[in-house]
């Protein structure tokens, strides 16, 4: 029996990259990101994630991730945040997000003009009850078309 050890070795290459890419967000339990149409949140844009949850005992971090663009006029961020829990109560946060520094850097990560930031939102969080959240998103800058921001994400994950 012949057997080629350039394939056997692609294969091995291919079977550790996949193991490698699967495990590494294994706490992930939600992440989505919505693009904003033409980099601009306008005041009436809701932008709404539903995550289903469905362990109760374990400890959650969530976080919010956002693209902003050099448009981007302010160094902040301010947000309502709207949480409806499976049995339909609701809850109201006000939330700022610090995007620069007081010199004007922006304090995000990437090569290009659009910086990604990711902000620790709530740490160590248990959810009451299993189901769908619905997490409901509203700029809150006091501008009707609040330019720069390309894209407006939430994730949580277990601790």
């Amino acid at each position: 029996m012949n057997r080629n050890p350039e394939k056997i070795i692609i294969l091995l290459l291919i079977f550790l990259l996949m193991a490698v890419f699967t495990s590494c967000d294994s706490n992930r339990v939600y992440e989505e990101h919505i693009a904003l149409k033409k980099e601009s949140w306008n005041v009436k844009n809701q932008l709404q994630f539903d995550a289903a949850i469905s362990d109760v005992l374990s400890r959650y971090n969530v976080y919010l991730n956002v693209r902003n663009s050099p448009e981007y006029p302010y160094s902040n961020l301010f947000l309502f945040m709207n949480t409806v829990s499976p049995d339909g109560k609701t809850s109201r946060d006000t939330i700022e997000l610090t995007l620069a520094d007081y010199d004007g850097r922006w304090l995000g990560s990437g090569m290009g003009s659009v910086k990604f930031s990711r902000f620790l939102f709530q740490k160590n969080v248990r959810f009451e009850q299993t189901g769908n959240y619905r997490f409901i998103f509203e700029q809150a800058m006091r501008v009707p078309e609040l330019k720069g921001i390309t894209d407006f994400g939430l994730r949580i994950e277990k601790q």
